[in-house]
């Protein structure tokens, strides 16, 4: 497939793929600041001396010593940042036949610059939903010249990510579609935009454009094609200001107080929600990741370990909303950086923010449950050298739908024990020197242990982690990571547990930092210097239990170009594989295949879904199912038996595009503005996915 427009390329300073307008509206540009993290870990020192309140400190009974030994991407083609690569010495076409594991049989898209969503040979999509269109009673049909605040939050929201499709009872061939809203970029929404002096329509507009959409979606029972019900009464809008619960150990906290809150408990909004995960008994959790870019004038220690900018922000909501300037409201950025519930049954219900789970740059929250029903909830801070987190609460789940059911799974996430990970590498360091050549015993891999930050209880909370408090544990995570010697990791995005086997595994994008100056060096779980490609960690819990505090590891992909000596594909023939670049969100199909979508592809080529085999003889075999538009980003894949969803995140994000000179043609054609939209996929013949 041609291209439909010129190639456009990225400016050659951006980590990974990405262009300078997704660094800037997406993170803040955050790997442009200096790392956060700057403890060298493991770490004895009072990182929080001056920084926190001196209040009296609740030292921890048995803090868990050291473990035993044992972009998007501009998906522009040609970056100058990007190998040099030739997709044709990857493609190798073939019919699905009986090739490849089950689940993964299909001739694999070859890498590309196409702009448009490509697909494999025998499949169909089609477009479910866009930005700007009606979901609410009343929203008016999207019109780019006449957008407004009140238009847009009853229409679907910018930049779809995480996506979930539940059940719906009793109303044949629909389910409920739930997707985040992570970020707006106002350059490519508004027509004569002026950065230096937005409008406060403008802004209110990027409010309602933020946050989560639930809308009932139809399937057609000939294909796999989905299409919106409006005015549906199960369709909601969640925005920048609709109000949400604080609950868990710091609700009530002085730390969370505002002069528009002053008992802590009541928060407006959402931001910045990433990947997330849909909870067993039947609510979706959503992470809020770049939350510090939102907010200005920031100075104070703790502040910067968030990356809070310490002048004006890029979309200077602080002049519309004091809430915004932290001189003016020190506590409002600790009421967001937390995992967010919401319940898509109930479009009355007010969604909770999770303070149990910890607050630091969530991509998400996956669920699974303990032998007796508890929840575990995993979950990554994604951030150059920040860690990984696992929640264990203490309350099992009710069956039933009654309303006393529902209320008492609601609050599960509130009490329970907080962890971070520590891993340890099982071969000497000197066999880990930053090339990505494997140690001697053949993998990357170790052991870890999941040490304890701080326990919620119905009656108060207790820290374990020496000189902060239980509430300071809860507020400051990163800080409680660095005091107990968290091991810092490559960027870790998505974390989710495979339904078949038990095994957790963890997408690692990249980090353009590590081994550079003075930053941490590599080791066995981040073994490469200046890491632009990324990988994927396998974790077995002791026991296959998931609130083991043990765990076994090993590097499952060290992704990159196949003929690079520097990847690893679980020990598959790296002949017959595609090529992945910055593995970011992940999800697993009924066979337990891992598929993966990627945010930066550093090889030159478009962001895409892949599947890969996690067991058997053919584990390691990882094929692209497919590829999205110039300038866009792969999100939220789900993975059902006829169908595939992705979202398309910022289609046409590219350095030089703006509303009234578009550089990508999708969705709508050129000259009209990119919408990002949800896709679905599915087989022509009317069979399941890769059988």
């Amino acid at each position: 497939m041609r291209n439909l427009l010129p190639i456009v390329r990225t400016n050659d300073s951006h980590a990974g793929g990405r262009s300078a307008l997704t660094c800037r509206f997406r993170c803040g540009d955050a790997c442009f600041h200096e790392v956060p993290n700057t403890t060298a870990n493991p770490y004895v020192g009072d990182v929080i001396a001056g920084a926190l309140s001196r209040r009296s400190v609740m030292r921890a009974a048995a803090v868990v010593t050291a473990a035993a030994a044992a972009g998007t991407a501009a998906n522009v083609a040609a970056a100058p940042q990007a190998e040099a690569a030739s997709a044709d010495r990857w493609h190798k076409p073939g019919k699905p036949g009986n090739k490849g594991a089950r689940g993964l049989r299909f001739a694999p898209v070859a890498p590309n610059t196409n702009d448009a969503v490509t697909i494999p040979e025998g499949y169909g999509q089609n477009i479910v939903i866009r930005w700007g269109e009606p979901i609410l009673r009343g929203a008016p049909a999207f019109d780019p010249d006449n957008q407004t605040a009140k238009a847009q939050a009853g229409q679907f929201g910018y930049n779809c990510d995480f996506l979930a499709l539940l059940p719906l009872p009793g109303e044949r061939n629909r389910q409920i579609l739930v997707a985040n809203h992570e970020y707006t970029d106002e350059v490519l929404m508004f027509r004569d935009y002026d950065e230096d002096n937005p409008t406060r329509e403008q802004v209110e507009i990027a409010w309602a454009a933020h946050g989560l959409s639930a809308v009932v979606v139809e399937g057609d029972r000939r294909t796999g094609k989905l299409t919106p019900v409006p005015r549906h009464h199960l369709n909601r809008r969640v925005t920048a200001t609709t109000e949400f619960r604080l609950t868990g150990p710091v609700a009530g906290s002085d730390l969370v107080k505002t002069s528009a809150d002053p008992n802590g408990t009541k928060v407006l909004g959402t931001l910045n929600d990433c990947a997330g995960g849909v909870t067993p008994w039947g609510t979706t959790l959503h992470g809020e990741e770049n939350f510090n870019q939102y907010f200005a004038n920031a100075s104070r220690t703790t502040d910067k370990r968030y990356g809070m900018p310490t002048g004006g922000s890029d979309r200077k909501w602080e002049l519309f909303d004091k809430r915004f300037d932290v001189a003016q409201e020190p506590n409002e950025p600790h009421r967001f950086g937390y995992v967010v519930e919401f319940d898509p049954y109930d479009p009355t219900s007010t969604p909770r923010k999770h303070t149990a789970l910890g607050r630091f740059k969530h991509e998400g929250a996956t669920v699974r449950l303990t032998h007796d029903g508890r929840p575990v909830v995993y979950s990554g801070d994604d951030e150059r050298f920040d860690y990984f987190y696992k929640f264990v609460g203490s309350k099992r789940m009710k069956k039933g739908y009654s309303r006393a059911v529902r209320e008492h799974n609601l609050s599960l996430l509130d009490e329970g024990t907080l962890y971070v990970a520590k891993l340890t590498g099982d071969s000497p360091a000197i066999e880990i020197d930053g090339t990505g050549k494997l140690p001697r015993d053949g993998e990357f891999d170790g052991s870890g242990e999941w040490i304890p930050l701080a326990t919620a209880t119905a009656d108060g909370a207790v820290s374990h982690v020496e000189g902060m408090t239980a509430e300071e544990v809860f507020v400051f995570t990163r800080l409680a990571g660095d005091k107990v010697g968290a091991t810092k990791m490559d960027r870790p995005e998505d974390i989710e547990p495979n339904p078949h086997t038990g095994k957790v595994y963890l997408a690692l994008t990249n980090n353009s930092a590590r081994g550079v100056g003075s930053n941490a060096k590599p080791d066995e779980a981040n073994p490469r210097n200046a890491n632009k490609h990324g990988q994927v960690l396998e974790l077995t819990e002791r026991w296959n239990r998931a609130d083991s505090t043990k765990f076994a590891w090993s590097l499952f992909l060290v992704a990159g170009d196949p003929e690079d000596p520097a990847t690893y594909f679980a020990g598959f023939p790296k002949d017959q594989v595609s090529p992945i670049s910055c593995p970011d969100n992940v999800a697993f199909d009924r066979y337990g295949n891992l598929w993966i979508s990627t945010d930066g592809n550093s090889l030159g080529f478009h962001d895409g879904l892949f599947g890969v085999a996690t067991r058997g003889d053919r584990r390691g075999e990882l094929k692209q199912f497919l590829s999205v538009p110039i300038g866009a980003e792969t999100c939220g894949p789900i993975i059902q038996e006829r169908r595939v969803l992705v979202a398309v995140q910022h289609p046409g994000e590219v350095d030089g595009a703006t509303a009234e000179k578009p550089l990508s043609a999708w969705p709508d054609g050129p000259g009209k503005l990119n919408r990002p939209a949800v896709v679905a996929v599915w087989r022509k013949d009317g069979c399941d996915v890769g059988a």
